[in-house]
C-alpha cells in the first residue's frame, strides 16, 4: 500500500508539478513577456460574456487599442456574434479551453479533442484558425508540451487579482500602474463566471482601465496583440 503511493505521488509530481515548474517557474515553452520589447499586451480570459465584453470592447476601440482575448470555446459557442465583433475590430482570438476547466483533472486525450472543438467553432466564426493558447489558471500537465506543435501557449507577467470584486476598481487600477512595465503580458478578464471569481468584478476592471490606459498613453506606451508583442 505504501509503494502504491508513493508511485501515485511520483506519477503526480511528474504530470503535474515538473509542468508547474518548467512553465509559470522558468518559462520554458511559455511565453510570460517579452524582454526585448518596449510595448506590452493585454490580455483577457474567461469570456465572452454578453454584459462586459461588449462594454470592454467599446473602450478598447475608443482607445485605438488591440488587445487578445482567450475566450472559452462554449461562450464562444454561445455568443458567436461578440467572437466576430473581436476579429473584426481587430483583436487576436486565442482559446482558454472549451469549459473552464483545470488541465491538471482532464485527460490528455480530453484537453486535445476540447482544443480541436474550440478552434472549429472560432475559425468558423472569424475564417481564421486560433493558434494562441492559454490554460486555465495557466495550468499544464507533462502531455501538454507536445500541444507546443499547433499552439503558441501563453502565460503572463502581470495580473490584477480582478476576479475578485473587493478593492473594487482602485485596487486593480493601483496593481496595474505600479507594476506595468515594457514586455509586460498583462493578465485581465471580462467574465466573472468562473470557479473563484465575483460575477459582477469585470466592471472594476473596465473602470479601472479607463484610467489605466489614458496613464499609459501618457507614459508613451503602446499597447498590442500578443502576436505583435
Amino acid at each position: 500500500m505504501v509503494m502504491m503511493i508513493l508511485v501515485l505521488l511520483l506519477v503526480l509530481v511528474f504530470y503535474w508539478l515538473v509542468p508547474y515548474f518548467l512553465t509559470a517557474g522558468l518559462g520554458i515553452g511559455v511565453l510570460k513577456r517579452k524582454d526585448s520589447s518596449t510595448k506590452i499586451a493585454f490580455t483577457f480570459d474567461d469570456g465572452p460574456n454578453r454584459i462586459f465584453t461588449p462594454q470592454l470592447l467599446d473602450l478598447l476601440k475608443a482607445n485605438n487599442i488591440k488587445a487578445t482575448f482567450f475566450v472559452v470555446g462554449s461562450k464562444a459557442e454561445k455568443y458567436p456574434e461578440l467572437i466576430e465583433r473581436m476579429h473584426k475590430e481587430g483583436h487576436l482570438i486565442g482559446i482558454h479551453n472549451y469549459v473552464h476547466k483545470s488541465n491538471w483533472v482532464m485527460s490528455p486525450w480530453k484537453i486535445r479533442q476540447d482544443l480541436e472543438k474550440s478552434a472549429l467553432i472560432i475559425e468558423k466564426i472569424t475564417g481564421e484558425r486560433p493558434i494562441y493558447y492559454r490554460p486555465p489558471w495557466g495550468l499544464m500537465n507533462l502531455f501538454d508540451f507536445f500541444l507546443m506543435k499547433n499552439y503558441k501557449i501563453i502565460h503572463w507577467s502581470v495580473m490584477a487579482e480582478d476576479w475578485k470584486s473587493r478593492g473594487g476598481s482602485e485596487k486593480v487600477k493601483n496593481i496595474l500602474l505600479q507594476k506595468i512595465k515594457h514586455g509586460d503580458v498583462i493578465l485581465l478578464h471580462d467574465c466573472g463566471e468562473t470557479l473563484g471569481a465575483d460575477a459582477h468584478a469585470p466592471m472594476n476592471t473596465i473602470l479601472a482601465l479607463k484610467d489605466v490606459l489614458k496613464e499609459l498613453s501618457r507614459r508613451g506606451m503602446a499597447c498590442v496583440r500578443i502576436d505583435e508583442l
